[in-house]
């Protein structure tokens, strides 16, 4: 006798009709769409106003004045200069010490995988924190990089306390943080490549230099794009590594648009000057990215026409 069988039950839940599963779905990213304009919009409201926090009663509308001031003020061009040589030095030397290691630990093998792991460990380290490590290392009383630099006969190395090596002293903390970053992108471009062209190379006997300008570069050059438009972004709107060591010091030498900002805001109390120095900022980011993401796109299409 075959028995009966058990009643199918329907599992009872919410249900999206497909007419608003899109909008469901986005609902997330807008929600942070929202949470990014906000603030950024009431940046620009500040940034067209005089502003203090110490004379909140004087506070009013002038229209873009803060940004014409900045036309005729010695401190802003000083601020520019710097922000822009220090993105265009770190990010310079990171790619090409990146690009350097990632092609001599670009064969597959267990100590390449090793040591690539960790060279890694930098970058697990917070900026704030490794430029603080740094600052113990360089100090010239007790820190083992100047006794280093005493047993090379320079005596006296002052570090990021001297105008004249400041800037190379956050160059290189920025450098042994973000250079792992930067070679394990181009370590990764370079094993994907596809190995005919190399291949061909190596049987018709193409001399290693040609190959790799010829050869290597040319299809690396996305990825070379990639890195460098993250590196200018980050390296641009420095502040913790700069903060933490100098202070933006001696003097105005290390004063970048983000350290700038915040002295303005928390030591003059000017919200205004401020906030326009940060709109100002987020318009050489937006440009930069456009450019190197315009660039991007041209090697795509032209990669898919030769394709």
């Amino acid at each position: 006798m075959v028995a009966a069988s058990a009643p199918v039950r329907h599992k009872r839940g919410f249900k999206v009709s497909k007419r608003w599963l899109p909008y469901v779905l986005s609902l997330p990213a807008l929600l942070t769409c929202i949470g990014i304009l906000i603030p950024f919009f009431t940046a620009v409201a500040y940034s067209l106003q005089r502003y203090r926090l110490s004379q909140p009663w004087a506070r009013e509308w002038n229209w873009g004045q803060n940004y014409l001031n900045f036309m005729s003020d010695p401190a802003f061009w000083n601020t520019l200069k710097v922000s822009l040589s220090y993105a265009f030095l770190a990010v310079t030397l990171e790619l090409l010490l990146g690009l350097g290691i990632a092609l001599l630990l670009q064969r597959r093998t267990r100590f390449n995988n090793t040591v690539s792991i960790m060279l890694l460990m930098p970058l697990m380290t917070a900026p704030a924190l490794a430029a603080l490590m740094w600052k113990l290392m360089t100090n010239p009383g007790f820190g083992i990089l100047s006794y280093y630099a005493s047993l090379l006969g320079i005596e006296d190395m002052r570090w990021a306390s001297s105008p004249a090596t400041a800037m190379f002293t956050v160059v290189l903390v920025d450098i042994w943080v973000y250079t792992p970053f930067i070679m394990i992108l181009l370590l990764a471009g370079l094993r994907s490549l596809p190995r005919q062209p190399f291949e061909a190379a190596e049987l018709d006997g193409v001399p290693r230099w040609f190959v790799f300008w010829r050869i290597t570069l040319p299809m690396l050059t996305p990825f070379l794009l990639t890195a460098t438009l993250f590196r200018v972004i980050e390296s641009i709107q420095q502040f913790d590594i700069i903060y933490a060591m100098t202070q933006g010091g001696p003097g105005d030498t290390l004063t970048v648009f983000q350290v700038e900002a915040y002295l303005n805001f928390f030591q003059s109390t000017n919200v205004g000057r401020s906030a326009a120095l940060l709109m100002i900022l987020w318009a050489i980011t937006y440009f930069l990215s456009n450019l190197f993401i315009k660039n991007w796109l041209r090697l795509r299409e032209k990669a898919r026409g030769e394709a």
